[in-house]
Formats: structure tokens, C-alpha cells, sequence
């Protein structure tokens, strides 16, 4: 895979262009739209860490884009090739994410130049809390401020050192869990937050791919069952979209990583996948599966449907031409460049947005943040309700028919829903919601033949309508 800062500015680039021209679908005037489009702050700081007895200097970045609604929102990167204009991208996206999927943030991004992979984890903790210290320090940090998340080279654990440094600092501050989500379930998290994103990416592709006369376009039947489908990278968001494709009835016949690619065409066993590589260091060699050479030959392979869930800039005018898969479900931010969709649109290609695809993690991370306002789990205080009511009612129903079910049956039917339940169902609505809005612009806007522009025409609608709530503009 291509080195995130090898093409941080055309990721940039791209994201303005496409930006620019979506907005020529809206009616706003110039001014607006360009303070729809910048990114509002941007800062940009050093310091620092001893690593073995030396001192070294990192360099932190939190890029905030838009503040027409607060907080904003956006993981931190932990790469040694993060750089200014991939973080101010991302947040850009962020923006445009939350607005598709009706989530109230602004967007933003962070990143520490940093290789996670050469680091101990109490280096990486410092580093952390340090990164912490400096946003609170210009108070870029809080639950109505910016609330960072897991991204790229982080997780868990280091969102919740960010917790704990943020309530050391601000110990009177209520809601100090909410300064951050994605943090671990004893400390302030939410039940499927692990997998949101890739799950999302499920919905996604199987709502996307249950119109019929879209479906026909492609030479498809519809539903993601019985589909073959690649997928690249087999982090947090590759491992979940698979595991979940798999569930639902597809067939993964590829996954491709750093170090190559591993080709069944009867489909790999995920889970197995995943340990193999645990155990390995390596997916290659995966017992009844084929290596292929490297990561772009394996996308370029035959399939229905091609699952990017790594870097951006995978797919380039370069390697577009040679890819069979006819839909494209962009996991990952920026894995198709501008040029690239041109191509693949050309031929008929359907290409599912990352803005709306993978905003799974970021309608989760929502949930979360509103737990830890509301101080409640979700479920606690309706669950034992539903439970009873549900229970009455089918005692109802047995009396009058006569028919009386088993107790497996019946715990079936009256269990309440509990977080998990809820937090799947409210991300199910929000991608199912999402993608029919999107494309529904694209349907009934004459000039609009492609997904992402619809879902930026989607987005600028919203913010410009916020914005004009402020009364800012006219």
C-alpha cells in the first residue's frame, strides 16, 4: 500500500475538487460556500518525549474544518507519514460524513507523526498524554469542543489516556468522559463501537445494492448474497466489513495487505484469516488459499465487489483500468483518486462514497458521546419494561388461541432490546436513511450520474442551512 504522505495534497486536492464540483449543484452564493469549504483552524505543534534515555521531538496536528456545529468530531492518526493536508482532508471529510448521516458535529482530525510499531506502550502513553496536554492547553479538547476518536494506529487504549488526562486537568467538568469516544466499555464506551465502521460498511453496501434497476445497470442480481467480494486491509475496519459481508451471505475470495495477497475462489474463512496473520505476522501462506505477489494485483483480480479498507490513493489512474469488481465500497477515506473515478465511472463502475460508506464508526461514536452526556447506558431504563409488556401481551395471545410456546420461544419474543441491540438499530436507520436521501439527489438532479457528488450536494445543503440559522448569512 502507498504511503499516506506520498499523496497527502492530491488527497486534499481531490476533496476540494469534488467540493467544487458539488457546489455548483446548490444555490448558495460564493461566500457562504467558501466558508463551508475551508477548514476553520489548524494546529500544529511539537514536543517533547525521552525514548531511551534521548530526547526526541514529535509532531502533533488537530485540524478543526467546520464549527457550524459543536463539537467537532474526528479520530487521531498515529503515523510516522501523517502530514498537514492529509489531517485537513480528513477533517474536511469528516464534515461532510457527519452532515450525510445527520450526526449534529463539525468535523475534524489529529494525527502524531509517530510509528506506533516502534514504540513501548509506556513511550506510547506518554506521547498520548502529552498530544492531550497541548490540546487543552489552547482548549481544542471537551465534550462541546472537539471530541477525538480512534483512527489509523490507535484504539482504545490510547482514547482512554486521553480521558484520564483530560480529567486530571479538568476534574470539576461533568461530562469529561465526553471528550473523547471510542474508549473501552469500563471506562465510559459503548457496545459496538469496536465494529461500527465496518459494520456500517455492510449496511452500506447491501442498501446500495438492493435497488433492482440499479443493480440491472451493472448486470448484477440484487443483495450482497452470493456476491464475490475483495477486500483490502484486515485492520479494524477490512476485518469487521468482511466478517459482516460474510454473515450476510457474500463471499470473500480476497484480502490484501501490506505484505500481499491471499485468493480462494470459494471464499476465506475470516476469523481463520485473522488469526493466521495474528499468529504469523503474515496473511500469506493461509492454508487453502493462493498468495498473490502484492496488494494492487490482488484488487485487480475478479470480483463483484471490490472493498478498499486501507489507505487513500489505492486506486490511481494507473491501476483503474485493470480493475473487474463493479462496485467499489470505499471503506477507507481516499482510496479511489479523482482521475481513477473518472475512469471507472466511464465503464459503468458504481462507486459507494467514503463520506457516507464508512461513517459507521463516526454515528456510533454519536451514540456514545450521548451516553456519556446522559450519564445512562442505553436500555437501562426501558429494557425490563419492554421485557414485561412483550410478556403480557404473548400471555394474552396463548389464552385466547390456546397455543402455548416453549421457553426458548418465549424469551425470544419478549427480551427488551438492550445497548447492543439499540446501537446496531440506530446505525442500521442511519445508513439505510442516508444512502436513500443520497440517492435521491442523484436520481431527480439532472447532471448528477455519480454517488459522491450526490452525497457533497447532500452535505453542503445541510451546513448551508445551518449556517444561514446563525443568521451569519443572508
Amino acid at each position: 500500500m502507498s504511503n499516506a504522505n506520498s499523496g497527502g495534497s492530491k488527497f486534499y486536492n481531490d476533496v476540494l475538487s469534488t467540493f467544487d464540483k458539488a457546489a455548483a449543484f446548490t444555490s448558495f452564493e460564493p461566500g457562504l460556500l467558501h466558508q463551508i469549504k475551508i477548514c476553520n483552524s489548524t494546529y500544529k505543534f511539537y514536543f517533547p518525549i525521552e525514548v531511551d534515555g534521548k530526547i526526541q521531538v514529535f509532531e502533533g496536528i488537530r485540524v478543526q474544518h467546520s464549527h457550524h456545529k459543536t463539537p467537532t468530531k474526528g479520530g487521531i492518526r498515529y503515523s510516522e507519514f501523517v502530514d498537514e493536508d492529509e489531517v485537513k482532508a480528513l477533517a474536511t471529510l469528516m464534515t461532510f460524513k457527519c452532515a450525510v448521516v445527520d450526526v449534529p458535529f463539525g468535523g475534524a482530525k489529529g494525527g502524531i507523526k509517530v510509528n506506533p510499531a516502534q514504540m513501548n506502550v509506556r513511550q506510547m502513553e506518554r506521547i498520548t498524554r502529552r498530544y492531550t496536554t497541548e490540546l487543552i492547553k489552547k482548549s481544542m479538547i471537551g465534550a462541546a469542543i472537539d471530541v477525538p476518536a480512534p483512527d489509523y494506529g490507535s484504539g482504545p487504549r490510547e482514547m482512554a489516556w486521553i480521558a484520564d488526562t483530560y480529567a486530571t486537568f479538568r476534574y470539576d467538568d461533568l461530562n469529561a468522559l465526553g471528550c473523547v469516544t471510542g474508549k473501552p466499555l469500563g471506562q465510559g464506551g459503548i457496545q459496538g463501537r469496536t465494529e461500527a465502521t465496518g459494520q456500517g460498511v455492510y449496511y452500506g453496501i447491501r442498501e446500495a445494492m438492493s435497488w433492482p434497476e440499479d443493480m440491472k445497470k451493472l448486470g448484477l442480481s440484487t443483495g450482497i448474497e452470493g456476491k464475490r467480494v475483495i477486500v483490502q486491509g484486515l485492520g479494524n475496519v477490512g476485518f469487521y466489513s468482511a466478517k459482516f459481508i460474510s454473515q450476510g451471505g457474500g463471499i470473500v475470495v480476497a484480502i490484501a495487505e501490506r505484505e500481499g495477497g491471499i485468493y480462494n475462489e470459494n471464499g476465506l474463512d475470516i476469523e481463520a484469516v485473522f488469526k493466521h496473520r495474528k499468529e504469523t505476522g503474515s496473511i500469506l501462506n493461509f492454508p487453502g488459499a493462493k498468495n498473490v505477489e502484492n496488494t494492487m494485483q490482488t484488487l485487480e483480480l475478479d470480483c463483484d465487489v471490490l472493498v478498499p479498507a486501507a489507505l487513500e490513493n489505492q486506486i490511481t489512474a494507473e491501476n483503474a483500468p485493470r480493475i473487474k469488481a463493479k462496485v467499489i465500497a470505499e471503506g477507507a477515506n481516499g482510496p479511489v483518486t479523482k482521475e481513477a473515478e473518472e475512469i471507472l465511472t466511464q465503464r459503468g463502475v458504481m462507486i459507494i462514497p467514503d463520506l457516507y460508506l464508512n461513517a459507521g464508526g463516526v454515528t456510533v461514536s454519536y451514540f456514545e458521546w450521548l451516553k456519556n452526556l446522559s450519564h445512562v447506558r442505553f436500555g437501562r431504563m426501558e429494557k425490563r419494561f419492554q421485557e414485561m409488556t412483550n410478556l403480557q401481551m404473548l400471555s394474552s395471545i396463548e389464552k385466547i388461541t390456546g397455543k402455548y410456546l416453549d421457553a426458548r420461544e418465549r424469551s425470544l419474543l419478549t427480551r427488551g432490546a438492550d445497548e447492543i441491540d439499540l446501537v446496531r438499530s440506530g446505525l442500521e436507520e442511519t445508513m439505510i436513511f442516508a444512502y436513500n436521501e443520497i440517492r435521491e439527489i442523484r436520481n431527480r438532479t439532472s447532471g448528477i450520474s455519480d454517488l459522491r457528488t450526490a452525497a457533497f450536494v447532500s452535505g453542503i445543503n445541510k451546513l448551508g442551512v445551518s449556517y444561514q440559522s446563525l443568521g451569519i448569512f443572508p
